[in-house]
């Protein structure tokens, strides 16, 4: 592994891990502060339209500038906004506004710097002479490795630490993240002279411009919808369904264990596209992942016994590491170096706005019906929008280049 890769992945990683760290920590701080659930909530609605809106201005920024520097940038701001809570907690004290205000500006560090990192993949794949469906499946495994291990070292910091204390760790974790991408040579994220004059040249307006490309590029547009339908499946599931389930049951302590199935399901999914990612048609590869998805949700969806549960998910996050890998692929072929910033930034930014909607929906699924009302729901959902995006024509497109 070459110097660029190794640093690539790790900052990558390591920025993951932050955040999947921060995802447990924070909601946790807020309620032994605020002493209301509601309070947690507020945070994470707070927090979801300016990500997106930052992922829609950020987007077009970091086609505007070097990659690695936005990446920087973006963990930086991270850093500082999770330091800030220690620091007014030791000084002022914290309370919900101060939560809120810090939400919203950690979410002008999080949503860019995984588009940053995502768009330069291309350019660290040319530079490291490897093929970009090697390194998108290394980065699927390395995401099922972060989110399987972070929650472990939440839980170990939380129960070792107060909550608010583990923010400094947190933020340390994304300054770490920001140094090991100042490794990674200036040159490898660089885009080409003539599309950076391209890109520069666009007018400051274009923040839309990459929603503009999703919905006009037919297989864009289907590979986007189908990530949507994941998105609030897996948010309903993964923040409703399992949890009410497991508390039902009085096994609440079961529920992060849903979590680690499906990432070490992702682990295997993306280990798998990395090593026989090339072998194998792209259409292939894409079919399987999502049948493999809805296997996995009917399984869930049944509410069975517990190991039956676990087992959902690691078929959930196997199939979705191989789904994953293809979409992130068909980003890098189908969209110019020079937009791919602003588009992934677009996709992204609407990527955020989803889960809530999905949590809600099945809240009040179980809320007018029953658990298993809300499971068939999303199952139905997930194959619909499956079945549509398999019999879409642009999937044929799937493994070829755009001119």
């Amino acid at each position: 592994m070459t110097r660029i890769i190794f640093f690539y992945l790790t900052s990558f990683g390591t920025s993951l891990l932050g955040n999947s760290i921060t995802a447990i920590v924070l909601p946790l701080l807020v309620l032994f502060t605020t002493g209301s659930p509601l309070g947690a909530g507020a945070v994470a609605l707070a927090a979801a339209v300016p990500s997106a809106l930052a992922g829609l201005l950020m987007g077009s920024l970091i086609d505007r500038i070097n990659r690695r520097t936005a990446a920087v940038l973006s963990d930086v701001i991270s850093a500082v906004a999770l330091m800030v809570l220690p620091v007014i907690d030791l000084t002022f004290g914290l309370n919900l506004g101060w939560f809120i205000a810090v939400a919203m500006l950690n979410s002008f560090g999080d949503v860019p710097g995984i588009t940053a990192r995502e768009a330069m993949l291309p350019a660290i794949a040319r530079a490291a002479r490897l093929d970009s469906s090697r390194l998108i499946g290394l980065r699927e495994s390395l995401a099922g490795v972060s989110l399987l291990v972070g929650p472990a070292i939440a839980g170990i910091l939380v129960a070792s630490l107060k909550p608010v204390t583990v923010m400094w760790v947190t933020a340390g974790i994304a300054a770490l993240a920001a140094l090991l991408t100042l490794v990674i040579p200036s040159h490898a994220s660089r885009l080409p002279p003539a599309q950076q004059e391209n890109s520069e040249s666009e007018p400051p307006g274009s923040i839309f411009h990459g929603l503009a490309i999703i919905f006009r590029t037919p297989l864009l547009r289907t590979v986007v919808l189908l990530g949507l339908a994941l998105a609030v499946v897996l948010a309903a599931t993964q923040g409703m369904v399992i949890p009410v389930h497991f508390a039902f049951q009085d096994e609440a302590g079961f529920v992060g264990f849903v979590l680690s199935a499906l990432a070490a399901g992702l682990l295997v999914g993306g280990g798998l596209f990395a090593g026989f990612g090339a072998r194998i048609p792209r259409r292939g590869w894409f079919a399987v992942g999502v049948i493999v998805v809805a296997l996995g949700f009917a399984v869930i969806g049944i509410l069975g016994p517990v190991w039956s549960i676990f087992a959902g998910a690691a078929i959930v996050g196997l199939g979705g590491g191989c789904m994953n890998a293809v979409v992130g692929l068909t980003f890098v072929e189908n969209v110019a170096d020079a937009k791919r910033g602003k588009v992934l930034g677009a996709q992204n930014a609407l990527m955020t706005l989803v889960p809530s909607a999905g949590i809600g929906g099945a809240a009040l699924l179980i809320e007018i019906g029953s658990l298993h009302l809300a499971t068939t729901a999303l199952v139905l959902l997930w194959i619909g929008a499956a079945a549509l995006a398999l019999l879409s024509p642009s999937i044929h497109r799937l493994g070829k280049v755009s001119p």
